[in-house]
C-alpha cells in the first residue's frame, strides 16, 4: 500500500545519520516536505536534502542543538518560514555516554538527559505551539498535528552500564503519554517508536561481524537484526491518517526483543 503525505511538512531532529536519516528519506518519498535537522554533521544532512530536491521533493537541512531552547525555537521558526506550516514532528535526536553507574560523570549523565529527554520536551512543546497557531489543515490530515517520539526498547528493558540512556528513554515514555493525555482532545496525535537492535553505523560493532551478530540474535526471537527501513516504515505509518486512531502508545520495532527471550524456555 502506498502512503501519501503530500502537502505535509515534517521536521526530523537528529537526521544526519541512522534512524533519523532513514526516516527523513522515507517521509520525503511519501511526499512530505522535510526539514533535516542536524547538530554537528552538516554534510550528510545537506547531501540528503539535495538528493530529495533533485528527485522533485522539498527538503531543507537546518542546524540546531535540540537541548538548547533558543536553537529549538529558531529551528521551528525557520521550518515554518521555509515551508509555511508544520504537520509532523519526529523527535529523534539522541546519544549515548556509556559507563558503569559508579564511574559515570555528572557531565555524561546531564548530557544524555539534556539531549534525549529535555530535547524531546523542547521540540514537542514547540510543535504543540505551532499546531495551535496554524490551526487545522484538514486537506492534508485529519489530525491537527502529529508528534512521534523516538524511544528505545530500553524504556522497559534495564541496561547495565547505560543508566543515563535507559533513564532518558523511560522518561520519554511518560513524557509522550502525559502529552498525549493532555492534547488528545485537540486532535493532536502523540506516539512513540521503540526500536530494538537496528543495523546502523553507530551499532556496527554489535550488529556486524559473525560473533557480534550471532550473540545479538539470541536476544531477538524473530531471528534477524532490524534494518533502518523497518523503523522508517513505522514512522511513515504513524505520520499518516492510516493510524488516525493510534494515540498515546509506543510501537516496538524490535523483532520481539522486549519479550525477554531468556524466559522462552521457562527461564
Amino acid at each position: 500500500m502506498q502512503i501519501s503525505l503530500q502537502h505535509q511538512v515534517a521536521l526530523i531532529t537528529g537526521a544526519s545519520s541512522g534512524l533519523g536519516f532513514g526516516a527523513a528519506k522515507a517521509l520525503a518519498d511519501a511526499g512530505a516536505a522535510v526539514v533535516i535537522n542536524y547538530n554537528s554533521h552538516a554534510e550528510p544532512a545537506e547531501t540528503l536534502a539535495a538528493q530529495i530536491r533533485d528527485n522533485g521533493g522539498k527538503a531543507q537541512a537546518i542546524k540546531a542543538d535540540v537541548s538548547n531552547e533558543d536553537e529549538v525555537q529558531a529551528l521551528f521558526k525557520q521550518t515554518v518560514d521555509t515551508f509555511g506550516a508544520l504537520d509532523i514532528l519526529l523527535a529523534n535526536s539522541g546519544l549515548q555516554r556509556d559507563a558503569a553507574t559508579v564511574d559515570m560523570t555528572l557531565e555524561d549523565w546531564n548530557t544524555v538527559i539534556q539531549v534525549n529527554l529535555t530535547g524531546q520536551f523542547l521540540c514537542a512543546r514547540a510543535a504543540l505551539r505551532q499546531f495551535a497557531e496554524q490551526g487545522p489543515r484538514p486537506w492534508v490530515s485529519r489530525a491537527l498535528g502529529k508528534i512521534i517520539h523516538m524511544s528505545s526498547v530500553h524504556q522497559v528493558i534495564p541496561w547495565a552500564g547505560h543508566a543515563n540512556y535507559a533513564a532518558s528513554k523511560g522518561g520519554v515514555d511518560l513524557l509522550m503519554r502525559s502529552i498525549a493525555q493532555e492534547v488528545g482532545a485537540q486532535h493532536i496525535r502523540v506516539n512513540s517508536i521503540a526500536p530494538g537492535a537496528i543495523r546502523t553505523a553507530i551499532n556496527a560493532k554489535v550488529t556486524d561481524g559473525e560473533d557480534g551478530g550471532r550473540k545479538l540474535l539470541e536476544l531477538i526471537p524473530y531471528g534477524r537484526i532490524g534494518e533502518v527501513e523497518d523503523v522508517a516504515n513505522a514512522v511513515v505509518w504513524l505520520a499518516s491518517d492510516l493510524s488516525d486512531y493510534v494515540h498515546g502508545t509506543t510501537l516496538f520495532i524490535d523483532g520481539g526483543m522486549s519479550l525477554y527471550p531468556g524466559f522462552q524456555n521457562n527461564g
